[in-house]
């Protein structure tokens, strides 16, 4: 267990936040973890501008001048159905540090928990991939066992996108993503757009002689709102846990330049959930028809539309297309487990899209990622890396 905490601590203590150079550098120090234990590594830098220029590039929502992906192999003795781990290593920003009690990048040991951004969304379930593969060394698998360490995965799947235009594949993989030790054959898709709603300024004292960007959004929102709700009413049974399976929101909203002035301009930034089997552009599709609705019902709107960006992360629905894989991982906990869909876009919906069948299952309750305080088990990351072993042990054999 003291190995357990030490790694993840160590981890933590790395801000390696989406685009910082730190992001880069917890990879190096996987690496020199990784050929210390006697894996065979592959750390390269990826090709950012050939990459981004793909048609099928997954989205990046924060700027990065280097990125780095990194494979850990543990070859088999040939023969054998190989088996990846697949972790992220970039975090999102702390936020506000008033709201944590302790340093956010502290990796504090409590009891049964450890504290830190990252600790659950997912350098907990990469320390349990990673003291699985150290585990197995001694099993005499047939199968090669790999552990891929990628970054970018919070702003669209850089990471495993370059994963993949790298040439490395696997027979089946386990993302030991935060499910609470739940098995999740699948996830939802999420799209990041962009809203302008154009308005007229003038000065606020006088503003019957104007139109506000902000009134002329409030239509536009509750359409939004309502669109929300007819696509949440009939889902897949997968999603039936949550409330909101595919969920709407506006994130931020900035109008207007001067606050004696009626605001000429509204830019919002929203997500945009895709339901298990929807395309993105049918997505996109059913979005515009609703914008283009609530434009068409007020007057202002429909000489002066609201328009939508598709912009940063894309993330597709994925689908685990091998029931036998869930079974397996199932198996392997040697318990009953939840199984539900994740309302959250993953790279699962990459490596299933590449023909790999994937599943999530990992440490750490969802609702502590991207929050204050955010912490892991250490009783679960242990029950993760023990049930990865397990499977790789029968699944490589």
């Amino acid at each position: 267990m003291n190995e357990l905490t030490e790694l993840l601590s160590e981890l933590i203590r790395v801000p390696s936040v989406g685009g910082a150079p730190e992001e880069a550098g917890i990879q190096a120090m996987l690496a020199d973890w990784m050929r210390a234990e006697g894996l065979e590594v592959d750390l390269w830098e990826l090709p950012l501008a050939q990459l981004t220029a793909q048609p099928a590039f997954p989205g990046m929502e924060v700027p990065r001048e280097r990125a780095y992906g990194l494979v850990g192999r543990l070859p088999g003795s040939g023969g054998g159905r190989s088996l990846m781990f697949n972790g992220h290593v970039d975090v999102v920003p702390p936020g506000d540090l008033s709201a944590w009690t302790d340093d956010p990048f502290s990796g504090k040991v409590d009891g049964d928990r450890v504290y830190g951004r990252g600790a659950c969304d997912m350098k907990g379930g990469l320390v349990a991939a990673l003291l699985a593969v150290k585990q197995l060394k001694q099993a005499r698998l047939r199968g090669d066992v790999l552990v891929a360490c990628v970054v970018g995965e919070e702003d669209g799947g850089l990471g495993t996108y370059g994963l993949l235009a790298r040439g490395w594949r696997a027979d089946a993989c386990v993302i030991p993503e935060p499910t609470g030790l739940a098995v999740v054959p699948a996830n939802a898709g999420a799209l990041t757009f962009r809203l302008r709603v154009t308005g007229s300024s003038t000065h606020a004292a006088r503003r019957t002689g104007g139109v506000s960007a902000v009134e002329k959004f409030l239509p536009v929102f509750t359409a939004l709102r309502e669109l929300e709700a007819a696509r949440n009413r009939d889902v897949d049974p997968l999603m039936r846990t949550w409330d909101i399976p595919y969920a709407l929101e506006i994130g931020t909203v900035h109008a207007g330049d001067w606050s004696s002035s009626v605001p000429g301009e509204l830019v919002a930034e929203g997500r945009f959930g895709v339901a298990l089997d929807e395309s993105p552009q049918q997505a996109k599709a059913a979005f515009e028809a609703a914008l283009a609705a609530a434009c068409a019902a007020d007057p202002w709107l429909a000489r002066h539309p609201v328009t939508v960006e598709w912009w940063g992360g894309q993330f597709a629905p994925g689908r685990n297309p091998d029931p036998a894989l869930t079974e397996a991982l199932i198996a392997a906990t040697g318990t009953d487990p939840a199984r539900w869909g994740a309302p959250y876009g993953s790279d699962l919906r990459l490596l299933a899209a590449a023909g790999i069948p994937a599943v999530q299952y990992g440490p750490g309750a969802i609702d502590l990622a991207h929050a204050p305080d955010e912490y892991v088990p250490i009783s679960e990351v242990a029950e993760a890396s023990a049930t990865l072993t397990r499977l790789a042990a029968t699944h490589c054999a």
